[in-house]
């Protein structure tokens, strides 16, 4: 695996990895991702992490069903941030947020304030159950 190699892995084993949505060029998240992580990405064609607070890989989707297919995965060129360039499933429009959004970049800085600049698509108390 000599594509694993050449990727630029911080102290803890991780990189960062951006999801961007292939259709629209909509940034969805940021998450991390270790080795095997990154490998089972690129084996299943299914956006998998690495969860820094569960300490475990994070198959996207697993509880909420909003996966992500991955159609191309980059580097930047550092070789130290991975991009994967995905469509979200699992609702219409994709939903990649825990909070119900299509995307985690949802706020937006107005004067001093951080403010919700998009609609929650579907509530989050009926995604998580």
């Amino acid at each position: 695996m000599n594509w694993l190699n050449q990727i630029k892995w911080d102290e803890h084993g991780l990189v960062p990895a951006i999801a961007q949505e292939a259709s629209t060029g909509d940034v969805l998240m940021f998450a991390w991702m270790n080795r095997e992580a990154l490998q089972k990405t690129a084996e299943l064609k299914r956006a998998v992490y690495f969860s820094r607070s569960r300490k475990k890989l994070w198959f996207k989707g697993e509880e909420s069903g909003h996966v992500q297919t991955v159609h191309d995965i980059r580097i930047d060129c550092d070789s130290d941030v991975v991009l994967l360039k995905v469509t979200q499933l699992g609702h219409e429009p994709g939903i990649a947020c825990h909070t119900g959004r299509h995307s985690c970049f949802f706020q937006s800085l107005q004067g001093e304030d951080w403010v919700p600049a998009d609609p929650v698509l579907k509530d989050p108390e009926t995604i998580y159950k």
